[in-house]
């Protein structure tokens, strides 16, 4: 299997690029924002690979990063997702706001993507809320090492966990993504360091996301 290729930009077509690896020409079909993300015609770009094969043909679909593969990858787990449903949410959502999603159980958000309708966005963020952390925690988007996240002291290990309820739903959620109490508590509470007084769960669940991705 092809996992990744190096090559030139020899082309563009409306939802793929032909990459030149060494004389060959190989057809790589790509997320609009990967697409619009890729260097001029003649310039040498790498992109992980996924390979699809089929009885009647072996297709390539290209990403610019690992994570955004393992995305595509698990995305298709759900039912009524496909490659193209995929890319589609891909091409709308960052990997980022695809986590932000699943962790605020926002639908609405997922459902953006064409192709993607309600019903479909539901199973998304319902049946991906304990995959996702898998990813999340994977990369560039590891989790904070202990006592990196603001409010823990890295003298006695302790937390300062955040009060309140916003705090305590915001921290809830994290744990349901995947990442430990003592890592959750302290990305809330760094996170209200930085949020208006008026913060809402979902504003605490967003900046704790960012905390724990530092």
């Amino acid at each position: 299997m092809i996992g990744k290729l190096r090559g030139l930009v020899d082309s563009l077509g409306d939802d793929f690029v032909i990459l030149d690896v060494n004389g060959v020409g190989y057809e790589v079909h790509c997320s609009s924002r990967v697409l619009g993300s890729l260097p001029g015609i003649g310039e040498t770009v790498a992109l992980s690979i996924e390979t699809h094969v089929r009885e009647t043909e072996i297709r390539l679909f290209g990403f610019s990063s690992e994570l955004e593969r393992k995305w595509f990858r698990l995305l298709q787990s759900v039912q009524g997702v496909g490659a193209k449903s995929a890319l589609a949410l891909l091409s709308v959502l960052t990997t980022a706001d695809l986590t932000n999603a699943i962790a605020l159980q926002d639908k609405a958000m997922v459902s953006r993507a064409p192709g993607v309708g309600p019903k479909v966005a539901q199973r998304i963020v319902t049946e991906l809320q304990n995959k996702a952390p898998a990813l999340t925690a994977s990369g560039a988007d590891m989790p904070a090492g202990e006592g990196s996240a603001g409010g823990a002291s890295s003298e006695t290990g302790i937390i300062d966990v955040p009060k309140g309820a916003h705090a305590s739903d915001a921290i809830s959620a994290l744990v349901n993504l995947g990442y430990q109490q003592n890592h959750a508590a302290s990305a809330v509470s760094a996170a209200m360091k930085n949020a208006p007084e008026d913060a809402t769960t979902e504003d605490l669940i967003r900046l704790g996301l960012k905390e724990l991705a530092r």
